[in-house]
């Protein structure tokens, strides 16, 4: 099938699915616990190969986007690949060290642990917008917890995909990494196998279906899923300070990231101060915009045209829509869009509904602290939350008064990037986490082992019921 990115890639069939997924786990049943060792070796490999493979990732993830910024894709994917290896070696035997539990003094003598195991065979699901670390982040940590691996990458990445597949031939069997491809009909038919566990990244409403899929078998699931991630900017920061950093959160990808900050809580009185920060913040990023190498294109004309439409229905909803182009270029015939400051949108409209994903920015005023947390809460829970703001006092109250996946405070997207903290949303955003210790639990089963020997104080409490060391049992304990 020939893609809207000029390519033909060989999808895979359902058989095709079901045959490495039978492999995997005949592959898997003959060896339960691989060695910690043979677990570092794996990874120490996979690092090497793809840091000398860097350029050919970079260039074909820049292809499917028709022009993807080299750097953002080194500092946001290969950065973040780094941390997440690094991490994992240096800590694989320590998180998969059995843990020593207590035991209660009428069962002594005996001996508790959790012995964390692989799960097994493990499906990974990756979106198009960050197709690198999307795929190898999971991918990562679920072999750090000694499972075997199938991912389904997304048919919007090509390129990039026939890249990845031939460079983790380098490194696995298909027994132990599985690279497949196609659409929508190939991720429900991978949504469907019974796997150990099921790890999707994308949008709420895929999330709800893939969910729906594993239901059938059981098959627990993390959903990396989006939403609307709010910033407040509050009195007291500096709103150079703060207009500069969500610039950068904001352009990164040119807004193609699940936790980009989506809209602006503002003090009314800062509206318009902010605003002018944020063009000269842009400006000072990016000059220019058309021929920029450094500011991305929109991944294809599907998620163009939705943002068009979107700023049309903004603006014939009589919401006030500002294109930041510090060069007055003209745009016809590409992929690139301008961020657009949208101010007096609607409630309902759908830049104040939906996930924007893409560089609009709508601006939304408010009085207090406590009604801006108001506003958010009134909403579904986001991935993400960006604070601005100096006061211990209201950090306090934005952290244990609101619900998100992860609270970044004077910054925006650097909490992704933190390799030994858990990942992961909340409500419509998501469940389960990964990254850290709290990922490599995501794919392994925390197993539970009471062991006793000869001797058992438990016997004490046999039948037949009545006798005095009952009664001082539940003197002691009970009573």
């Amino acid at each position: 099938m020939t893609t809207e990115n000029s390519i033909i890639e060989p999808y895979t069939s359902v058989a095709e699915l079901q045959a490495i997924f039978a492999s995997q786990r005949s592959a898997y049943n003959n060896n339960k616990y691989p060695a910690v060792s043979e677990r570092i070796t794996q990874l120490q490999h996979l690092k090497a190969t793809v840091m000398s493979n860097q350029e050919a990732l970079i260039a074909a993830i820049s292809k499917d986007f028709g022009h993807r910024c080299a750097d953002e894709t080194r500092i946001s994917e290969l950065l973040t690949f780094i941390e997440s290896v690094d991490s994992s070696i240096k800590h694989i035997k320590r998180w998969t060290k059995p843990s020593v539990r207590k035991v209660a003094i009428i069962f002594q003598p005996a001996s508790n642990k959790v012995l964390y195991q692989p799960l097994g065979v493990v499906g990974i699901m990756v979106p198009w917008n960050y197709p690198l670390i999307l795929s190898l982040s999971p991918l990562v940590t679920a072999l750090t917890a000694g499972n075997r691996v199938m991912l389904k990458l997304s048919e919007y990445t090509p390129h990039f995909n026939q890249c990845l597949k031939k460079l983790l031939s380098e490194v696995f069997t298909t027994e132990q990494v599985a690279v497949t491809t196609g659409e929508s009909d190939v991720s429900t038919a991978f949504s469907q196998l019974p796997f150990n566990h099921l790890f999707f990244t994308g949008s709420t409403g895929v999330g709800k279906l893939v969910m729906k899929a594993a239901a059938a078998n059981l098959t627990p699931v993390t959903l990396e899923l989006g939403g609307k991630s709010p910033v407040i900017i509050t009195e007291n920061i500096d709103i150079d300070l703060a207009a500069e950093r969500i610039c950068f959160g904001k352009s990164l990808n040119a807004g193609q990231t699940c936790v980009a900050p989506d809209y602006i809580l503002c003090p009314e009185q800062k509206k318009h101060e902010f605003i002018e920060a944020y063009k000269n913040a842009f400006a000072r990023m990016y000059p220019t915009i058309k021929d920029n190498p450094d500011y991305s294109s929109i991944i294809n004309e599907g998620q163009f045209q939705r943002l068009k439409k979107l700023i049309q229905e903004a603006e014939a909803s009589g919401a006030l829509c500002t294109s930041i182009n510090p060069a007055n270029e003209c745009f016809e015939n590409t992929r690139k869009i301008p961020p657009i400051i949208i101010e007096n949108a609607s409630d309902e409209s759908g830049v104040l509904t939906q996930e924007l994903f893409g560089p609009l920015l709508p601006i939304v005023t408010y009085k207090t602290l406590t009604q801006a947390i108001d506003y958010i809460n009134e909403r579904p829970r986001p991935l993400a939350l960006y604070l601005f703001s100096l006061n211990s006092a209201e950090q306090q109250q934005v952290s244990y008064q609101t619900h998100s996946g992860g609270l970044c405070i004077n910054n925006t997207i650097t909490h992704l990037a933190q390799g030994d903290l858990p990942f992961g949303g909340i409500g419509d955003s998501g469940m389960g986490h990964y990254h850290g210790f709290e990922g490599f639990q995501t794919f392994s089963k925390a197993k539970a082992v009471h062991k006793i020997g000869k001797l058992n104080g438990g016997k004490l409490l046999y039948p037949p019921y009545g006798k005095s060391i009952h009664r001082l049992f539940y003197k002691l304990f009970v009573e």
